[in-house]
């Protein structure tokens, strides 16, 4: 063999060395059945439903338990609260925005206000989206794309600010802190400065991914098959009925309803390539130690992780499969999860009623997608049990 033929083969080999690495069948459906009742019986969640995506298509949707305290059966068209699941489908819907010409990701939000953020004030405002009177002139350098990062300057929510209202705590996209307002306040800019209504573009795209029960308020026909939820002492409380479309949370969907998102999201539908790789490419480094408190200290640059990054409404990591992102979703009686790896578009999506099943996420990814490397450890800090 010649030289060259050699060296253009050994190339080859290397690269597709990383198509087999960490490679991983994804388990029998009695596999996976029998797994996530194993995960129920230990955490003692009484309610949970999956998705099994692979190759950008639903492959096994299933739900196991109850979905309240009568005992009624959790079926996969049950509606669940979605949590912070919510974000990468506000996250995708702007991008899907930005594409048509109607926001800049990039553009400071003062071009779309028709009077300075701090001046919008009062009860109906504050009440539904934040208040930011407390914002100093650092406010214009807040762009679309900062508050899909995570890094607009913000505590989570401003009513855990002693004053109740945002503040800045470092400059606008100099960092990574969580914050449920700062996506609120991109929903408002687009309302008040666009006429853009989230509510009307959120059931667009539902519609046309045909995701009939799924919506960002509360509609009266989810009542007849709804999921409370049980906190971790085991006590129920009933599912809240949202009044109020937030793009932090307020979205209630199904587990059959939020496969065809998280598939039709990983596969890039209704988005130019570019745009897809946009918001799954790391576009602000993560520099903490875990993602709660999210104004904690960030860490010296030499104990940073390099394998973690912001993307667009996801956090995008690097395991053994490849690159990969996941998003969770939570709150007193909900634990969500949803991991991909995208170079075989493999996807798990967990929702679950029962917020003790969160400490069987971690399990469950393995078992069905192998070995990602998805931080939960960042996520929910180091394991304590």
């Amino acid at each position: 063999m010649k030289k060259a033929s050699l060296q253009c083969l050994l190339s080859t080999l290397v690269a597709l060395v990383p198509l087999w690495a960490g490679a991983h069948d994804i388990p029998a459906t009695d596999a996976i059945d029998a797994k996530v009742r194993g995960v129920m019986q230990r955490t003692g969640a009484q309610g949970l439903a999956i998705a099994v995506i692979e190759r950008g298509r639903p492959t096994y949707v299933q739900a196991y338990g109850v979905r309240n305290g009568k005992g009624d059966p959790l079926a996969t068209d049950t509606v669940m609260y979605a949590a912070s699941l919510t974000k990468p489908l506000f996250a995708y819907t702007v991008v899907r925005l930005a594409e048509q010409g109607r926001l800049d990701l990039d553009t400071s939000i003062a071009s779309y206000l028709p009077r300075p953020l701090p001046e919008y004030t009062g009860e109906d405002i504050a009440d539904r989206y934040a208040d930011w009177t407390a914002l100093d002139e650092r406010w214009r350098r807040l762009t679309p794309r900062i508050f899909l990062t995570h890094s607009p300057g913000f505590a989570n929510f401003g009513f855990l600010e002693p004053d109740e209202k945002l503040h800045f705590h470092f400059d606008p996209g100099a960092r990574y802190a969580y914050s449920g307002d700062g996506l609120n306040t991109l929903q408002f800019v687009m309302e008040a400065g666009l006429g853009i209504d989230l509510r009307t573009e959120t059931d667009r795209v539902f519609a046309q991914l045909g995701m009939p029960r799924t919506s960002m308020i509360w509609r009266a026909d989810f009542a007849t098959n709804l999921a409370d939820g049980w906190d971790a002492n085991g006590r129920i409380e009933p599912h809240d009925e949202r009044s109020k479309v937030r793009a932090a949370g307020s979205m209630d969907t199904t587990i059959a309803d939020f496969a065809k998102f998280a598939a039709a999201f990983v596969r890039g539908d209704g988005l130019s390539r570019k745009a897809h790789a946009q918001m799954l490419r790391a576009n602000l480094p993560i520099t903490t130690r875990s993602q709660f408190p999210s104004l904690q200290p960030e860490l010296p640059p030499q104990e940073r992780r390099r394998d973690l990054a912001a993307g667009l409404g996801v956090v995008v990591f690097d395991g053994p499969q490849g690159a990969g992102f996941f998003k969770g979703g939570h709150n007193d009686t909900t634990g969500n999860t949803w991991v991909c790896v995208q170079r075989r578009q493999r996807c798990l999506v967990v929702l679950s009623n029962d917020v003790r099943a969160e400490r069987g996420f971690a399990e469950l990814v393995e078992y069905v997608l192998g070995d990602t490397g998805v931080p939960y450890d960042w996520e929910y800090g180091p394991a304590k049990d």
